[in-house]
C-alpha cells in the first residue's frame, strides 16, 4: 500500500499474514523503489508495516518448494540473489530511507531495515538474523551490513548466536537507530519523515552519497565532499536557504527594510 504525503511516500507492506518475501513482493519493492528514484519530489522513502510483524524474511512454503530438488536450490540461491539487488538499492536510493519496525524483523526482515538509512523500533519489537540455527546464514547482505553498521562484535553475537533481541536492545547495540514504545511508534516515525522531508533533496543526497565513501577504498571521500560541496553552492535552493539565514543572522540595523 502507497501513499504520498508531502514528499514523503509511505509504503506499508500488507501481505498477511507476517510479509514473507517472495517473487511478487519483491518485485512490487522494486518497482516502488524505482518510481521513487525517478521522482524529483520524493524526499523520503518510510517503509513499515499493517502486519503483526514488519517482515519475516524469505517465505517459507518458497523456501520449501525450492529445497526440494537440485534445480529448486538454485532457484532459492536465484531469490536471494534477488534480494541481494533489491536491498542493494534501496540502500543506495537517493532519497532517505526510513524503517518503521513495529513488530518482528527477522532474517531477511531485518535485512531489509538494515539496507534503509534509518531505522526505528518497537521498543517491544524482535529484531534478529537467526539463520544460523536452520544451518543457513543471512545471505541477503545481512553479514556485510550488520557488521558495517554495529561492527563485528555485534554481528558476530547475533549471527553466530542466532541472538533475537528487543527494540531496546537493538538501539544500545546500534542495529537501530531509535527504540520508542510502541504505542508512540508511528507517529513519532512519520514525524521523523516529514522533518527529513523538509530538508533540501539534494544536500540529503549528497551527504548519503559521502557517507557512503566512508572505508572504501576506491573512492575518495574527502574529494567527494568537495565536489558536492561545490555542486550544492550552485543549487537555487541551497542560494536562497543559506540568503535567508545570512538575513536572519545579520544585526538588526544591517536587515534590509521590507
Amino acid at each position: 500500500m502507497i501513499e504520498r504525503e508531502g514528499r514523503v511516500v509511505v509504503a506499508t507492506l500488507a501481505r498477511p499474514p507476517v510479509n514473507a518475501l517472495d517473487d511478487a513482493l519483491i518485485g512490487d519493492l522494486e518497482a516502488l523503489i524505482g518510481d521513487v528514484c525517478a521522482d524529483p519530489d520524493v524526499a523520503v522513502l518510510h517503509v513499515r508495516s499493517n502486519q503483526r510483524v514488519f517482515c519475516a524474511g524469505a517465505d517459507l512454503a518458497l523456501m520449501q518448494a525450492c529445497l526440494g530438488t537440485p534445480e529448486g536450490v538454485a532457484a532459492m540461491v536465484d531469490v536471494v540473489r534477488r534480494m541481494q539487488r533489491l536491498f542493494a538499492c534501496l540502500e543506495a536510493a537517493p532519497v532517505v530511507t526510513l524503517a518503521e519496525v513495529g513488530g518482528a524483523a527477522l532474517g531477511g526482515g531485518l535485512e531489509l531495515a538494515l539496507a534503509c538509512d534509518l531505522r526505528v523500533a518497537a521498543q517491544e519489537a524482535k529484531l534478529g538474523l537467526p539463520e544460523a540455527n536452520l544451518g543457513l546464514l543471512p545471505a541477503a547482505g545481512g553479514t556485510q551490513r550488520l557488521a558495517r553498521l554495529s561492527g563485528e562484535g555485534v554481528a558476530k553475537r547475533l549471527i553466530l548466536g542466532a541472538e533475537v533481541v528487543d527494540g531496546a536492545e537493538a538501539a544500545r547495540l546500534g542495529v537501530v537507530q531509535w527504540a520508542r514504545p510502541r504505542a508512540e511508534l508511528a507517529e513519532w516515525t512519520r514525524a521523523l519523515a516529514q522533518r527529513i522531508a523538509g530538508m533540501p533533496k539534494a544536500a540529503l543526497a549528497a551527504s548519503k552519497s559521502c557517507i557512503a565513501a566512508a572505508g572504501v577504498p576506491s573512492r575518495d571521500g574527502y574529494a567527494e565532499e568537495i565536489a558536492a560541496s561545490c555542486a550544492l553552492y550552485e543549487n537555487a535552493e541551497t542560494r536562497d536557504r543559506i540568503a535567508r539565514f545570512l538575513a536572519n543572522r545579520a544585526p538588526p540595523h544591517t536587515r534590509e527594510k521590507t
